[in-house]
């Protein structure tokens, strides 16, 4: 009998389940869209039960398009959206629709949990901050807040994470990872924030949340008998604890090593990388101790706005153009676009510098300058702001891997200026669908298969292509990098 595992990823736009065998080929997958609600400015919902009949759907098909026997799959894992909360009532139904991850009505109270001050604060920003309003701390007091009648029918708080699980297995179960990076448990220093908790009136949040926790890649159980005719799988099949959407996705990277960074691009970046110890540094969230893997401490980055900026400014300004020929353009200016700066951060800025109301600019315009050059100075600011990102993890993380997901493995102009930035070679791996195979693994640790993590992506996970980078314009890439760091405190100045 040949053994196969599913991995099933819970995103934003709808829910993919994926069967793989156990040399992490994809065999069949379909996905089922499920939609958003925008109820006010600020405000994002969805309904939980259509991601359960979207479980249903997209499983059923993956199974089918596999031509798999449903009993030879042994194992399931779940990735899910992080910090979606959902708030449940004592039959495990929704009492109110989630307040999805983009959800940003609480930011008072975000604002609120910051100025605790609280040491189980220290994973943000060294404390100094931020606490975002889309984590689960501000979204609960909002609810407790604002729709008090729900809060006295929600006897169960959790996340996308938790409903799936106990949709799955019957089991009220946290995952170690959720809670270790937006949840401000701690694994080494107390375990739960029990004083911040006090200090926010939340200490009746404590009973609504898991009392219970796994770690990614442990068996939580076996499926209940309606959920396993929901899927169309046996209940021998055992559901196995996964975790959030990016992180998981850190082991589909087969980002598993101190020195490994996975960079994650798309509509924004993350920047997930592997410390070798703990540290809390200004800017930069994390470190997570155990997060993913035992023993060892993920630390976070990321940029509000990437490929956001190159969609705008395709958008506005080269309508018609593909961006092929915008490539192709900019691909023949030298590094620096003929001095040409751009700056990033037309959403704000994450990582370094922690600040919502930084924004973007062009510098250096003259009469020779053509869209090309604006378009390659916007490119290159992306680029920078990763490095500057790298930079600032300092001692405690130093790249020496970077492995690339989302949409940039498909635009090779823009890989080859990140990596010419850092001056580090990227790796693309085979499958592109890095969250679902990084669950899959997870459920075939969790069935046996494997004896770890570890184990289990070096026969799982495998790279397609390696960018080198182009050292001579790394070292020219050197003065531009510091008039882009530069360009921050100047725009601050006539911002303020």
């Amino acid at each position: 009998m040949t053994t196969y595992v599913l991995g099933i990823d819970g995103g934003t736009e709808g829910l993919r389940a994926r069967v793989f065998d156990l040399s992490g080929r994809s065999i069949g997958d379909h996905a089922a869209p499920y939609s958003t609600d925008f109820p006010a400015p600020g405000h994002a919902e969805q309904d939980p039960e259509a991601w359960w009949a979207a479980a249903g759907i997209a499983t059923r098909a993956a199974i089918a398009a596999a031509g798999v026997n449903p009993t030879d799959i042994a194992a399931l894992a779940c990735d899910t959206t992080s910090c979606t909360v959902v708030a449940l009532d004592d039959a495990g139904k929704p009492v109110r629709p989630c307040l999805l991850w983009m959800d940003v009505r609480a930011h008072r109270e975000a604002a609120e949990v910051l100025a605790t001050g609280a040491p189980s604060l220290r994973i943000n920003g060294g404390g100094a901050g931020p606490v975002s309003p889309e984590w689960m701390l501000p979204k609960a007091l909002w609810i407790k807040r604002h729709e008090p009648e729900v809060w006295a029918r929600a006897t169960r708080i959790g996340e996308y994470q938790d409903f799936m699980t106990l949709r799955l297995t019957g089991r009220w179960v946290a995952s170690l990872n959720n809670l270790t990076m937006r949840w401000h448990y701690q694994t080494r220093q107390g375990g739960w924030p029990d004083a911040l908790l006090a200090q926010l009136d939340l200490k009746d949040l404590r009973d609504r949340w898991p009392s219970e926790i796994t770690a990614p890649g442990e068996v939580i159980g076996p499926l209940t008998p309606d959920a396993a005719a929901h899927l169309g799988l046996p209940e021998t099949c055992s559901v196995v604890q996964g975790g959030a959407d990016a992180f998981i996705g850190m082991i589909g990277l087969g980002v598993t090593q101190p020195g490994d960074l996975a960079l994650i691009t798309g509509s924004s970046h993350l920047h997930l990388g592997i410390a070798t110890r703990e540290v809390h540094l200004s800017g930069v969230w994390g470190t997570y101790a155990d997060c993913v893997y035992p023993g060892r401490h993920v630390i976070e980055g990321g940029q509000t706005s990437t490929g956001s900026v190159i969609a705008w400014y395709k958008r506005n300004f080269a309508p018609n153009t593909s961006y092929d020929d915008l490539n192709a353009e900019a691909a023949v200016l030298p590094p620096g676009a003929e001095g040409l700066l751009a700056v990033d951060h037309f959403q704000g800025n994450r990582t370094p510098h922690t600040d919502a109301l930084a924004r973007g600019a062009v510098t250096g315009l003259t009469l020779k300058h053509t869209r090309a050059h604006v378009y390659r100075a916007l490119i290159e600011s992306i680029c920078l702001g990763t490095r500057a990102i790298v930079e600032a993890f300092g001692t405690a993380f130093e790249a020496k891997r970077i492995v690339v997901a989302g949409g940039a493995v498909n635009a090779p102009f823009w890989l080859q200026i990140h990596a010419d930035t850092l001056g580090l070679p990227l790796e693309v791996t085979e499958q592109p669908e890095a969250p679902c195979l990084g669950a899959a693994i997870l459920a075939a640790v969790g069935a046996g298969a494997f004896p770890d993590i570890d184990t289990a992506c070096a026969a799982m996970v495998r790279t397609a292509r390696r960018v080198e980078p182009d050292m001579d314009a790394h070292a020219a890439y050197a003065p531009i990098f510091a008039r882009y760091k530069a360009a921050y405190g100047a725009l601050k100045a006539i911002r303020e």
